[in-house]
């Protein structure tokens, strides 16, 4: 039986492993998501996103370590589990012969009580045509698909794994809005992206994971308060590193006349003491997500430092690597069915 609900952790790892052979996906990975959280996991394509989540719900198996969803064992119980999770994965794979109807119809008859009503009301407000084959669709229609298909029984938990790709601007809003109401109505949502903008648009919380490991667990407030700018200024004279004096001027970089460097600090701050130099021409941009993830996987490495090894993937082998999921579990129509990590 599934606890009752209470102030309780919703997804909670504990050093959570897997290896592909002697390639690491995940290692030691330490979560706690609570009840009621839109919970953002963010990380570069290939960091390991999308091996943690095949973890948690049984599609593939930890080498090591351990995780519980509503208090249950993710590879003992995770046929219990499944009944109380929608899942929409980053690539889907369907039946092209069905129409959207005959397979949302036939995705929802694993769970219990009928998602008629509910799928036409998704449909509706996504514009899906539930008469199309699967086979016609667009990329944009299917992931419209793969969004239906992970709501329909009202789960208690919604892991999404780049949900976004593929949607355009206008059924992007109207999808946050569809997450907002289900999280309103007390659904935890693990949202799992490459997107910092998104994340910080939907989530309370988000982990940042880099080469299979989590560098940071940030508020989104927080992540905000330190947002970093990408900063380029060209001196009418040789710069150096010393010339602004500013708090929060990170990774200093000296050509000729240009200094370039990450920025935390005032933007007022930073108007000010350039406003007192002789400048060509200055440039302030976002910093791409994998300057983000730099950052804040430098101060990981830096405490790793000398430290300790990661695991020895030879001590940790189990035997169970699987890709595929345990016998009497079910899988999702829309599994794609692969085991290595592409997100």
């Amino acid at each position: 039986m599934i606890p009752e609900s209470g102030p309780m952790s919703i997804i909670e790892t504990r050093r959570l492993t897997k290896y592909y052979g002697k390639s690491p996906g995940i290692v030691d990975l330490d979560l706690a998501v609570e009840e009621g959280e839109i919970f953002g996991f963010i990380g570069p394509n290939g960091a390991g996103k999308s091996t943690t989540i095949r973890s948690l719900l049984g599609l593939i198996f930890p080498t090591s370590g351990s995780g519980r969803i509503f208090g249950l064992d993710i590879v003992r119980d995770t046929k219990e589990i499944k009944k109380r999770v929608g899942y929409m994965p980053a690539e889907a794979g369907y039946y092209h012969k069905m129409d959207v109807a005959e397979l949302l119809r036939y995705s929802a008859g694993f769970y219990d009580g009928d998602g008629e009503e509910r799928m036409r009301e998704l449909a509706g407000v996504l514009g899906l045509d539930l008469d199309r084959k699967i086979a016609d669709l667009s990329r944009g229609n299917q992931r419209k698909v793969a969004i239906v298909q992970s709501l329909l029984h009202r789960p208690r938990l919604l892991i999404l794994d780049e949900p976004t790709i593929g949607l355009d601007p206008l059924v992007q809003a109207r999808f946050f809005d569809i997450l907002r109401e289900e999280n309103r109505r007390g659904t935890t949502v693990f949202f799992s992206s490459h997107t910092l903008s998104e994340v910080q648009k939907m989530c309370g919380r988000v982990a940042i994971i880099k080469d299979g490991r989590v560098a940071a667990i940030e508020d989104i407030e927080n992540l905000r308060k330190k947002q970093l700018r990408k900063v380029e200024v060209e001196f009418l004279a040789p710069a150096d590193t010393a010339t602004l004096g500013l708090e929060g001027l990170i990774s200093p970089r000296v050509d000729k006349n240009v200094l370039s460097f990450m920025y935390s600090g005032s933007v007022d701050a930073l108007v000010s003491a350039l406003a007192v130099r002789s400048v060509r021409d200055l440039l302030i941009e976002e910093p791409t997500l994998e300057e983000i993830f730099m950052h804040y996987y430098s101060d990981t490495e830096e405490r790793r430092g000398a430290g300790e090894p990661g695991p020895d993937p030879v001590e940790k082998g189990t035997g169970k690597e699987s890709a595929e999921p345990r016998a009497g579990t079910i899988a999702s129509p829309g599994y794609d069915g692969s085991g290595k990590d592409d997100g």
